[in-house]
């Protein structure tokens, strides 16, 4: 079993990383060189900006290599619960603008020729009790008729053809995607840079600081400035933004990748092909790959992932998840298991702004394969000074009374919702 994330061990490596020092001025510099970080840089480069992309590791090591491979539309909440928190507007709002996102991702890969294996597949939010498929339905029938009718209501007679395994009922939302997300993010970069963006890998930022309309980074290769920054880090943002350290929650997230499966065992398993997530709050997502693994994800452990000893007894966790769920594939062979880090914010929704001289998206809360694209290009837009698409602008973000950015308080979270699961 290797313990690293299987998009990054069979996706090409990114190329175009620049070579020479860091240095120079520019138009605009992103800290972060995923999904969000690249994107931004392509949408500015097309229009002329001079960007460096600033990326601590390598494009795509953080959460847009980490996650399950999803690229679903439709709210991290229940529409419901967005409507009553946010108001019907706003929740139709960001609720379309995951819908764009999937569109967005679309195209892009059909005007750059990426390989990624992209395919509009459809998800599955499948009830794992009784109840659970009760408030499904409530939630199906307000999103059918105010803001997706390409949804359906599957009964656990339909999922018969669906799912290999006994869940009570399912929304079908049908916009949704999936594609391999290691392709994307070195197709992503390999646009970016053929469009003029200067990509330096292995290069952290190590101090900002702003003098007027004026950025200084330094960075452990370098120093450069620029008009303008944009903060793309989520959930590995370093010290050196605190603002956004006191309102991100990095939370750890684990998965696992089967072997290839015989045809059969496809049959017997996934032979609707499509996303899947269960209702449980500490519950499973998983999707095959393109090579017919099984991809197999969830919060196996609330606490961050910190090195691959921890990664595997996250998986051990996940393989008994995916025999309870599968037990026809109680004893198939792991090939892969890896975590990351989830950026969460306190309401699990998204933000997106400008703050204090700085540009920054951010918080996607579990969504983010699908929206940091979307989002990193309105924000370029905002940068050029272009119509501002922002779905969350203005959106309150308070700080998180007492947290500085280490969440030592993941393991109580994870204890009552262990406990919610039980009585719910």
């Amino acid at each position: 079993m290797k313990l690293v994330s299987y998009w990054h061990d069979t996706a090409p490596v990114f190329s175009g990383a620049a070579q020479g020092p860091v240095e120079g001025h520019f138009d605009a510099a992103i800290i972060g060189g995923g999904f969000t970080g690249l994107a931004a840089a392509r949408q500015l480069t097309k229009a002329g900006a001079k960007v460096v992309v600033l990326e601590a590791e390598r494009v795509g090591w953080g959460a847009s290599g980490r996650n399950g491979g999803h690229l679903n539309n439709g709210l991290a909440h229940s529409y419901l619960s967005a409507k009553a928190e946010l108001g019907k507007e706003r929740a139709i709002t960001l609720y379309r603008a995951l819908d764009s996102s999937v569109d967005t991702i679309e195209a892009l890969v059909a005007e750059e020729g990426i390989d990624c294996n992209f395919r509009r597949a459809g998800k599955l939010k499948l009830a794992s009790k009784p109840q659970h498929f009760e408030a499904i339905a409530r939630n199906f029938e307000a999103i059918h008729a105010e803001v997706d009718p390409d949804t359906a209501l599957l009964s656990a007679a339909d999922l018969k053809s669906e799912v290999g395994s006994p869940f009570h009922g399912a929304m079908l939302s049908k916009k949704s995607a999936m594609m391999h997300m290691g392709r994307y993010v070195a197709g992503l970069a390999t646009a970016a840079a053929r469009h003029g963006a200067v990509i330096h890998e292995n290069t952290r930022v190590t101090d900002h600081k702003q003098a007027g309309n004026r950025h200084e980074l330094t960075t452990s290769r370098g120093r450069i400035s620029a008009d303008n920054v944009l903060v793309a880090t989520g959930a590995y943002t370093t010290p050196n933004f605190g603002y956004f350290r006191r309102r991100l929650i990095s939370v750890g997230s684990f998965i696992i990748a089967t072997r290839p499966l015989s045809d059969a065992e496809i049959t017997a398993t996934m032979p609707g092909n499509r996303t899947c997530v269960t209702s449980m709050n500490i519950g499973n997502y998983f999707r095959l790959s393109p090579d017919k693994r099984l991809i197999f994800g969830g919060r196996a452990r609330f606490s961050a992932t910190s090195d691959q000893r921890s990664d595997a007894r996250s998986g051990q966790i996940l393989r008994a998840s995916l025999a309870a769920i599968f037990p026809q594939l109680a004893r198939v062979e792991i090939d892969y298991c890896w975590g990351g880090l989830v950026d969460m914010t306190k309401d699990r929704f998204p933000r997106a702004g400008y703050h204090d001289g700085v540009w920054y998206a951010m918080g996607y809360s579990g969504h983010g394969a699908q929206l940091s694209t979307h989002l990193g290009m309105i924000m370029a837009d905002a940068m050029l000074g272009r119509e501002d698409l922002n779905p969350v602008k203005g959106l309150e973000w308070p700080s998180i009374p007492g947290y500085s950015g280490k969440p030592w308080f993941l393991p109580m979270v994870g204890l009552y919702y262990k406990a919610l699961d039980r009585i719910q």
